[in-house]
């Protein structure tokens, strides 16, 4: 008896962005191994700007015109994919320079007459020089992209495993690295480590309940098992619900939200900024890659449920947004809120649902960015203020700071002229296109809770006394520029979103 296998073709055109992730990442790797610490910084700023450059470069001369299904039909490069990994890669540019700023903190003299901890020491240090003494994240942040890219373009159920697994592993090491400036990121950590595992163990216990049921894991296969097994439905739909499970964690979406409040307050601030876009992005690139392709024989089993849980994910996060006092666990639940909304577009189940979720990521990752990066420059007593009071009076003391981070506040509310409203109206009009129009009335009225309490951030920087304890710290040229550019695209996106609009309902069609 003989046996036969078949040779997997791979186009290197499509997959080559994701090879120089990859690549830049391993050479960041042996920069880490071999090169003395005090060169570190810059050869690994430069090797992981540069990679995620020339990925993003070839992701649109060369990715964009050689569109398809490859690897053995494990990896499908289409309009979807080739926009959620240019997304990723362009908000990790600006992550990873906000990573490696490096503050020009005020004298010891001036720390110390005001009672605080004197710069310089390792508690200060490892706050504010992230990149600067922690070298190794950039290597570490390269793989998570490059697990983001192949997550958004899985195209089997055991390639979409292992991406899932290769962009959260980094994570879980990122999220610790202040654990000598606080006990609270060595929790974040474990945590986050702890119910990642589980997820995973949710989506590959799906995945095995899926092949049981229909004989296959790739999901243009599934798409057309799915219409004609018959028999198997009591397999087959509860592994369907684990795998949404699996990836509704990863997008933060109630009742799987646990994890993101503690882990965004833990990890340091441009770690958080990070996972709060770009895991975003992937995860929801992922889930309507399932949803729409792989599981959309199921429709009828899973958009009720999806519904269902995009409701109180609304609900979750913006209630729960209001009892905040600290920045960092209220912009968690703002970012769950907007998962919510999020799944509204998914559940819409068609094109404009599609672009319109897509255009919603672009915008929402952009302002996200920013009001994560402005949170470092906010300090008391040589450490981030991210308890409110802190932040009273900062219009009246730091007024660049405070206009600056009310407009990205503006934007995350929604408010005309921002890219917060032209995102919710392209994509809650796929809802109302799919007949699900008590869902975006859900929408709007949890989008005003949230309001509120945006807003009440404003009336503090504006019509509070300031904290005499609180300074504003002056970033350098990395931060600027990314804090700049994602304000400027919030504009942007809002007065002339038409060429990103374009471009989503362009790339909205999947490759089966």
């Amino acid at each position: 008896m003989t046996s036969t296998f078949t040779q997997a073709h791979i186009s290197y055109a499509a997959v080559v962005p994701m090879l120089v992730i990859f690549g830049a990442a391993l050479v960041g790797v042996l920069v880490e191994s071999f090169l003395p610490r005090a060169q570190r910084y810059w050869v690994q700023l430069g090797v992981s700007l540069v990679g995620i450059v020339a990925s993003f470069l070839t992701l649109v001369l060369i990715s964009r015109n050689n569109q398809g299904v490859t690897a053995g039909d494990a990896v499908v490069i289409d309009g979807p994919a080739l926009m959620l990994q240019g997304t990723v890669l362009v908000i990790s540019f600006f992550a990873v320079m906000l990573m490696a700023e490096r503050f020009d903190l005020p004298t010891a003299d001036a720390f110390t007459q005001s009672g605080a901890s004197v710069p310089g020491s390792p508690l200060e240090a490892n706050s504010v020089k992230l990149g600067a003494t922690t070298t190794e994240i950039f290597p570490l942040v390269l793989f998570s992209v490059g697990g983001m890219m192949l997550f958004v373009a899985s195209g089997d159920l055991l390639v979409m495993f292992i991406a899932l697994e290769v962009l959260s592993l980094p994570l879980y090491i990122l999220t610790g690295m202040a654990r000598r400036r606080r006990l609270l990121s060595q929790e974040a950590s474990l945590k986050y480590f702890l119910l990642g595992a589980f997820s995973s163990a949710f989506f590959l216990f799906g995945s095995a309940l899926v092949y049981g049921a229909t004989g296959t894991i790739k999901f243009a296969d599934l798409a057309t098992a799915i219409g004609t097994v018959t028999g198997r439905d009591d397999i087959l739909i509860p592994g369907a619900f684990l795998i949404g499970v699996g990836l509704l964690f990863k997008v933060s979406a109630a009742p799987f939200h646990g994890w993101a409040p503690d882990v965004y307050q833990g990890a340091p601030s441009p770690v958080s900024g990070f996972m709060a876009t770009t895991v975003k992005v992937a995860g929801f690139g992922a889930l309507l890659r399932m949803f729409y392709v792989a599981l959309d024989g199921l429709s009828w089993n899973w958009q009720p449920l999806l519904a269902i849980v995009a409701v109180l994910t609304m609900v979750v996060g913006a209630v729960f947004a209001v009892t905040q006092t600290d920045m960092k666990r209220l912009l968690a639940y703002s970012s769950i809120s907007h998962a919510g909304f999020l799944l509204v577009g998914v559940v819409a189940l068609n094109k404009t649902g599609l672009s319109g979720t897509m255009f919603y990521l672009v915008a929402y990752s952009f302002t996200t960015l920013a009001a994560f990066g402005m949170v470092p420059l906010v300090r008391s007593a040589g450490s981030e203020a991210t308890h409110l009071s802190q932040w009273a009076g900062l219009g009246k003391t730091s007024p660049v700071v405070a206009a600056t981070f009310s407009f990205l506040l503006l934007g995350f509310a929604g408010i005309p002229l921002t890219s917060g409203f032209t995102a919710k109206f392209a994509l809650f009009s796929g809802a109302v296109g799919h007949g699900a129009t008590w869902l975006v009335v859900v929408a709007m009225v949890m989008s005003a809770v949230t309001a509120f309490v945006y807003i009440r951030i404003i009336v503090l920087m504006y019509f509070s006394d300031p904290n005499g304890d609180t300074h504003v710290l002056i970033p350098s040229p990395l931060t600027g520029v990314a804090v700049t550019v994602g304000a400027l695209a919030t504009l942007v996106l809002g007065v002339a979103p038409a060429p990103l609009l374009n471009l989503a309902q362009h790339s909205a069609l999947f490759i089966r």
